[in-house]
């Protein structure tokens, strides 16, 4: 089969990913579904569909449904990427593939003891999709448990946060210093009385002190010129008793990684974002990562809750 140069450009670029490599090496062993293949490699389910749904176009991948799965299996016939797919398998040999297909095999016997879907990701499951479990769904269910009063959102972005706790407010002001942003988080939250946009930098906030009940800095911080100052023009928009909440990424030095963001900063230690807290007279009740992503460069999220007391 003969490939124009566009032709074998893209199939050098399918065959150059390490993740659709492990993938391919999996299924030409043993028929698999995305589920399996998730819990194998520890890829991300949304990860696993995307590069299975490039494979299939190459004619590498087929699939077919076993009750409501879909089992996946290297494809057997001539496809455009097969020639070139078997020449570079003949090459292979890497300890994780060794280990991948230890993995494979614990989950195929895990398969056939007759495991229910639970079970099978017991210890696992937020990397599973499962219908109406998603996170937004759980987060609208727990935010329905909140009163949060009066609410300030610096650097709201296009409105996301705002749309999910405006109901449980008194009201909610976005601020960020995006025109464009904020013309889409007005339409994102056209019809809602209590809610309101302000075009501001985090840095110096247009508010009186002491105007609301809980402020929200979330995945501000890596925007941030100065980020000590950014958390004390939040921290002073407290009134007593009120609540700041801040997510933000914990100190990396994945700067090449970042650049795609227009982050200016390359995060903060939990040890540095408390003291910040404290210097601003807040009392701190949480300062620490809470999670890490699974994938490199397995990125830290910091989440920190302080208070304005007396």
């Amino acid at each position: 089969m003969k490939f124009s140069i566009a032709q074998s450009t893209e199939l050098c670029r399918l065959l150059s990913d390490p993740s659709r490599l492990r993938l391919l090496l999996l299924l030409e062993a043993q028929e698999l579904s995305v589920a399996e293949l998730t819990e194998i490699t520890g890829l991300a389910q949304s990860r696993v569909s995307t590069h299975l749904a490039r494979l299939k176009r190459a004619g590498l991948v087929q699939h077919r449904r076993s009750g409501t799965a879909a089992m996946y299996a290297a494809a057997s016939g001539a496809g455009r990427g097969q020639e070139l797919w078997t020449l570079l398998r003949e090459q292979l040999d890497d300890a994780q593939i060794r280990l991948d297909q230890e993995r494979a095999a614990e989950v195929v016997r895990a398969r056939k003891r007759g495991l229910s879907w639970a079970e099978s990701v017991a210890g696992r499951m937020e990397l599973y999709y499962s219908p109406g479990r998603g996170w937004e769904a759980t987060a609208h269910a727990l935010i329905g448990l909140l009163d949060l009063g009066e609410v300030l959102d610096i650097a709201c972005g296009d409105g996301v946060l705002v749309e999910l706790i405006a109901e449980r407010a008194r009201s909610v002001v976005g601020v960020d210093l995006s025109a464009k942003l904020l013309a889409a988080a007005r339409k994102r939250l056209r019809g809602a009385a209590n809610v309101a946009f302000c075009q501001a930098d985090m840095h110096a906030l247009p508010f009186a002190d002491g105007g609301f009940d809980q402020v929200f800095l979330m995945h501000a911080l890596s925007y941030a010129r100065d980020p000590k100052t950014a958390v004390a023009e939040a921290a002073r928009q407290l009134r007593r008793g009120g609540r700041l909440v801040v997510a933000a990424l914990n100190a990396h030095r994945h700067r090449a990684a970042m650049e795609a963001y227009d982050h200016v900063n390359l995060g903060v230690a939990p040890d540095t974002l408390g003291k910040w807290l404290k210097a601003c007279g807040l009392r701190l009740v949480q300062c620490r990562v809470t999670s890490r992503e699974r994938r490199p460069p397995y990125f830290e999220v910091i989440t920190a809750l302080a208070v304005r007391e007396g």
